[in-house]
C-alpha cells in the first residue's frame, strides 16, 4: 500500500484517457501501471519510460518509432501494443494487460523447471521472437523478467519497442549500451551490435538458467560477467546435472556460441532446433528436474500478483545496466581482465602443463594425440547438396564418416538428390562422427479423393485433410443433384497430381428457378413447345368435353408462375363439345316428342301447318340419327 500512496502517478489521468489505478512493477527502463482505458472501458498496462531516459529528443523519437513497429506485431506470444503517446513529459506505451506472473517469479518460486517444461517454454519464446525477427525487430533484452506467464499457462514476450529504442538511443548519445548483463551476447558487449542472433544467445543463456537454477556466468560486478560472455563459453548444463542428455548440452552450446555465425540465424531456426531436441527426448528425461529446492512465495510477495514488466531481483545480475561499448576488449589483457588474478595464474599454469604434455606427446604419441584429441580428429563436412544419394553416401564413406538418411518431399530438388546435411557443408565433424543426409523424395503427389455426392463442408474438409488447397467453389444449377452437394471436382477423383495443385469443387445450387407460362386455350402442340422452352415438362393428364374450348386445346394446367426446372405441368385438353344422337320423333304427338328431345338437351321449337289441330309431328329440322351438341335447336313441324 505504501508504494501506491507514494507514487505520484497513481490516480492520474494520462492523455485524458488512461486512469492509472495501481503500480505493477518498476524496472531499469520503465515503470508499469495498471490503468483503465476510459474510452474503450478496458484494463490495460501503461508502461511509462523513466524520465532520465526520455530527456533526449533522440531517445523519444526512437521510442515512438519502435513502438509503432512493435504495434504491428500480431502474434499470440507477443504482448500486444495498443497505443503510444507523449504528454506532460511522459513517454508511455499502452499494452495488453496480462493477468499472471513472469518467468523470474516462477523461477524464484520453483528453483528450476523440468527439462520438458524448460524446453517448451523456450520454444514458445522463440516462436514469438521469430514473428518479430520476420518483421525486422530485434528485442535486445530477452530475460525471464520480460517473459510473462498467464494464469492459463500461455507464454508472452513483453518489451519489444522499448528495449531497442532505449538501447540504440543510449549508444548514439553516450557510447554505452543498456541491457541485462547476464544475457548479453558477446557482440553486444564488444561493439554494441545486435541482430536476431543476439536474441538467440539470450534465450540460450535463459535456458541454461531454467535448467540449473542460476545464470551461466557469475561475478561480483557486471563487468566480470560481461568479460566471461566475451572470452568464455557458456558451460554445459550437464557439468552440474550429470544425468542431463547430451542433446540438451549441444542445444545450449549452439544457442550460445560465441561467434554469431555459429548460432541459428534467427529465432525461427532456433525454435526448430529446440523442437527437434524436445521431441527426441523420452518422457522420463523430459519429466526430470535438477535437485534444487523450491522456494514458495509468501502471501504478500509480488510474485503472485500481476507482473507486467522487468523486476530487478537479487538473484544474479538481472537488472538493467549501462555498460560502455568496448569496456571488454576482444583480446585478453591482464590489466583489463576483471577476473581474480589467482584464476589467471591458475589458467597459465594449466596452459604451461598442456604445452609440456604436448611436447612429450610429439616425441612418441603425437600422432595419436593429433588424430584423437587435436585438430586431426575433425574433418569438414563436404558440400553434398544436390548430389545423388548414392554419391553422397560414397563420399562420406570415403572420408570415414557415418551417415543417416532422412527423406522428405521437395518441390525444387529432384528425387534422390540431397536437400541438406546436418552438420552443414564446411562445418567441423569428428572423423568418426555421423552426418545426417536429408534426401528428396521428389514432388509430393497426392490422389484426389472421391468427394462427389458428398455435402460441401464434408467434401472440403476431406480435401484439406488430404493436403490439397481448394480453389473458390463453383456453384451451378443441377437437375438431379440436391443443393449443397458436390457434383464434380477438377482434377477428377482418382487422379494423381502435385500436392500444390488447386482442386476446383463444383457444388449444386439445386434446380434452377423458372417461370411457367399460362398456356390455357392454346393447342396441345403450341402449349408443349412453350412449356419445354420454359424448362417445364408438359404432361397431358386427361381430355374432357368442353363447349367453348376447341378440341385438342388446353382447358387447364396445374402450375403457372414460379417453379423449378424439370417440374411437371399437368394439362387437361378439350375433346370439344359432347354430341348426342337425334331420335326419330316423326308421327309422335308434339308433347311427347318435345319431352324426349328436351330430355336429351336439345332446344325444341314448334311450327304448325294447317293450324296443327291434330298435334302430330310430320317433320323435324335435324334428321333422325344425326349427332349434334346439346342445345342444338330442333324445329318440329306439327299438323
Amino acid at each position: 500500500m505504501a508504494t501506491t500512496v507514494s507514487d505520484p502517478l497513481i490516480g492520474r489521468l494520462v492523455d485524458s484517457r488512461y486512469e492509472i489505478t495501481a503500480r505493477i512493477a518498476r524496472g531499469g527502463m520503465a515503470t508499469v501501471y495498471r490503468a483503465l482505458d476510459r474510452r474503450l472501458d478496458r484494463v490495460v498496462a501503461l508502461k511509462v519510460m523513466h524520465p532520465h531516459l526520455a530527456d533526449g529528443v533522440d531517445v523519444a523519437a526512437r521510442f515512438r518509432r519502435e513502438a509503432r513497429a512493435a504495434a504491428r506485431l500480431a502474434h499470440p506470444g507477443v504482448v500486444g501494443v495498443y497505443d503510444q503517446g507523449s504528454t506532460d513529459e511522459l513517454n508511455y506505451l499502452t499494452m495488453e494487460f496480462v493477468d499472471g506472473t513472469n518467468l523470474r517469479a516462477l523461477l524464484r518460486r520453483r528453483g528450476v523447471l523440468p527439462v520438458g517444461e524448460a524446453l517448451q517454454t523456450v520454444e514458445r519464446v522463440l516462436d514469438a521472437l521469430a514473428a518479430a525477427h520476420r518483421a525486422g525487430l530485434v528485442h535486445r533484452d530477452v530475460k525471464p523478467e520480460n517473459i510473462l506467464i498467464t494464469t492459463d499457462g500461455e507464454v508472452k514476450v513483453a518489451d519489444f519497442g522499448l528495449a531497442r529504442a532505449v538501447s540504440e538511443a543510449t549508444v548514439a548519445t553516450t557510447g554505452s549500451l543498456l541491457g541485462t548483463v547476464a544475457y548479453l551476447s558477446p557482440e553486444i558487449v564488444t561493439n554494441g551490435e545486435a541482430d536476431a542472433r543476439a536474441d538467440v544467445y539470450a534465450v540460450g543463456a535463459m535456458l541454461y538458467e531454467l535448467l540449473t537454477g542460476h545464470q551461466p556466468f557469475q561475478g561480483e560486478t557486471p563487468i566480470q560477467v560481461a568479460y566471461q560472455h566475451v572470452h568464455g563459453q557458456v558451460p554445459a548444463p550437464s557439468e552440474e546435472i550429470l544425468w542431463l542428455p547430451d542433446q540438451v548440452d549441444e542445444l545450449v552450446a549452439a544457442l550460445t556460441a560465441k561467434d554469431p555465425a555459429d548460432r541459428p540465424a534467427d529465432a525461427g531456426a532456433a525454435r526448430s532446433l529446440v523442437h527437434r531436441v524436445r521431441t527426441s527426448l523420452d518422457a522420463h528425461d523430459l519429466d526430470r528436474r535438477a535437485d534444487v529446492p523450491e522456494d514458495p512465495p509468501t502471501p504478500s510477495s509480488p510474485e503472485t500478483g500481476d507482473v507486467q514488466a522487468e523486476v530487478t531481483t537479487a538473484v544474479g545480475h538481472t537488472g538493467t545496466i549501462a555498460l560502455p561499448i568496448g569496456a571488454v576488449p576482444l583480446t585478453r589483457d591482464e590489466d583489463e581482465d576483471p577476473t581474480p588474478r589467482r584464476r589467471v595464474r591458475g589458467r597459465r599454469v594449466l596452459l604451461v602443463l598442456l604445452v609440456v604434455l604436448l611436447l612429450a606427446a610429439l616425441g612418441g604419441g603425437g600422432t595419436w594425440w593429433y588424430l584423437t584429441i587435436g585438430p586431426g580428429a575433425y574433418t569438414q563436412v563436404p558440400d553434398l547438396v544436390g548430389a545423388p544419394q548414392e554419391q553422397a553416401q560414397a563420399t562420406l564413406t570415403d572420408r570415414a564418416l557415418d551417415y543417416a538418411v532422412d527423406t522428405t518431399f521437395s518441390d525444387d530438388v529432384p528425387e534422390g538428390q540431397v536437400i541438406s546435411t546436418d552438420p552443414g557443408p564446411g562445418h567441423d565433424v569428428r572423423r568418426d562422427g555421423q552426418v545426417q543426409l536429408v534426401v528428396s523424395r521428389g514432388v509430393q503427389m497426392l490422389t484426389v479423393p472421391a468427394v462427389t455426392e458428398q455435402p460441401e463442408d464434408e467434401a472440403l474438409a476431406t480435401l484439406e485433410a488430404e493436403g490439397f488447397t481448394v480453389a473458390p467453389v463453383d456453384r451451378v444449377y443441377h437437375q438431379d443433384v440436391a443443393e449443397g452437394v458436390v457434383i464434380s471436382t477438377d482434377p477428377a477423383p482418382g487422379e494423381q497430381v502435385r500436392h500444390d495443385t488447386e482442386v476446383t469443387v463444383t457444388v449444386s445450387r439445386g434446380k434452377e428457378p423458372i417461370t411457367v407460362p399460362d398456356v390455357t386455350g392454346e393447342s396441345e402442340e403450341d402449349a408443349a413447345a412453350a412449356l419445354d422452352d420454359a424448362g417445364a415438362v408438359p404432361q397431358v393428364d386427361e381430355r374432357v368435353y368442353h363447349d367453348t374450348v376447341p378440341e385438342g386445346h388446353v382447358v387447364s394446367q396445374t402450375v403457372t408462375g414460379d417453379a423449378l426446372r424439370g417440374d411437371v405441368v399437368h394439362l387437361t385438353l378439350s375433346r370439344g363439345p359432347e354430341l348426342f344422337e337425334v331420335p326419330d320423333v316423326f308421327g309422335m304427338q308434339y308433347s311427347d316428342a318435345e319431352d324426349q328431345l328436351t330430355e336429351l338437351g336439345f332446344d325444341v321449337q314448334r311450327e304448325d301447318v294447317f293450324g296443327g289441330v291434330f298435334g302430330t309431328v310430320r317433320n323435324q329440322s335435324v334428321a333422325a340419327g344425326e349427332r349434334v351438341p346439346a342445345g342444338t335447336v330442333i324445329v318440329l313441324t306439327v299438323v
